[in-house]
């Protein structure tokens, strides 16, 4: 049984349905979200169990993995970052990583997979970024600030315990069930389908630069990656990229969006922002060595599918 902090939301949903589908069995934690998907629904109370656990609460999370018999733990759940005050959000994310590892080691668990990010290479100016690369303590977000925490204490636990925990670096996921409106993907994928211009209210930035790039991950290729990394019989690392293998330019996604929606309302500022990194992408030759893990989805194909799922669930 593989237990997933914070499994219902975005990413988390997905990697259930990953883990199904290779033939594992799940516990899913939730604290405030109710949602339960078309994909799995189906298996809720059979293959799936729910479990509402606050991370930060040891007692309750070792309960649950002594309940279900867990032997290996994804950990995605994120608690605020940059929606809560410093104290509280430093205990929710912090005594959540400690009680994590703590259930980890007290079980016995086969593995430890932690959700990084991309963030962590924020203070770098040129790309492609490789997990062996040195990264300033300095950081300028909370994402940015909480991952190379999370890095640095859940491997100098894994160190003196002995625990195999391995970090996974995800870069910037899109898909159905992003909700948040935050990324570019989401903002113009929902205002074209909705027959709207894209909104930018919020965006770091304001409206952004058509030359400017990202590193995007289609949320399937995402849990993909995911699963890959945590059931590895041998890795030769503890740290890995996972994202899309290229950095896409918001000109490429708004075509991809426009392929699709061609009466799209896309507006975007010329040329590159004063802040742009070059070739803003994350190398992928670890997990590509280690698991095999290759993108399925490039830019117009994820596009295309969100799209079309959007569709059909509108919100």
């Amino acid at each position: 049984m593989i237990l997933i902090t914070g499994g219902m939301g975005f990413i988390g949903l997905h990697t259930a349905r990953r883990f199904l589908d290779v033939g594992e069995e799940v516990v899913i934690t939730r604290f405030r979200a109710r949602r339960e998907p078309d994909f799995i629904r189906d298996e809720l109370g059979r293959r799936v169990q729910v479990a509402d656990l606050d991370i930060t609460d040891g007692a309750a999370l070792q309960a649950i993995v002594k309940q279900h018999r867990v032997d290996g733990i994804v950990h995605l759940a994120v608690p605020g970052l940059g929606a809560l005050p410093p104290a509280e959000e430093y205990r929710a994310n912090m005594v959540g990583l400690l009680n994590v590892l703590e259930a980890a080691r007290e079980a016995g668990v086969r593995r430890v997979t932690l959700a990084s990010s991309i963030a962590v290479y924020g203070g770098l100016r040129q790309g492609p970024f490789q997990e062996s690369a040195p990264l300033p303590v300095a950081s300028t977000s909370p994402t940015e600030a909480y991952k190379k925490a999370f890095e640095v204490l859940g491997l100098h636990y894994a160190d003196r315990t002995g625990l195999d925990v391995v970090a996974l670096r995800i870069g910037g996921i899109y898909g159905p069930l992003y909700h948040s409106m935050a990324n570019l993907p989401s903002r113009m994928c929902h205002a074209a389908v909705q027959g709207r211009p894209v909104d930018y209210t919020g965006a770091r930035g304001g409206e952004p630069y058509a030359e400017d790039a990202t590193d995007w991950c289609y949320v399937k290729d995402c849990a993909r990656g995911i699963q890959l990394v945590h059931m590895a019989e041998r890795l030769s690392y503890r740290v890995y990229n996972l994202g899309g293998g290229r950095a896409v330019r918001n000109a490429e996604l708004a075509a991809a969006v426009c392929k699709v929606v061609p009466e799209a309302q896309i507006s975007l500022r010329p040329g590159s922002g004063p802040r742009a990194a070059r070739d803003a992408y994350m190398a992928l030759d670890r997990i590509r060595q280690d698991t095999g893990y290759e993108p399925a989805y490039d830019i117009e194909r994820g596009v295309a599918e969100y799209i079309e799922w959007l569709r059909h669930h509108p919100q």
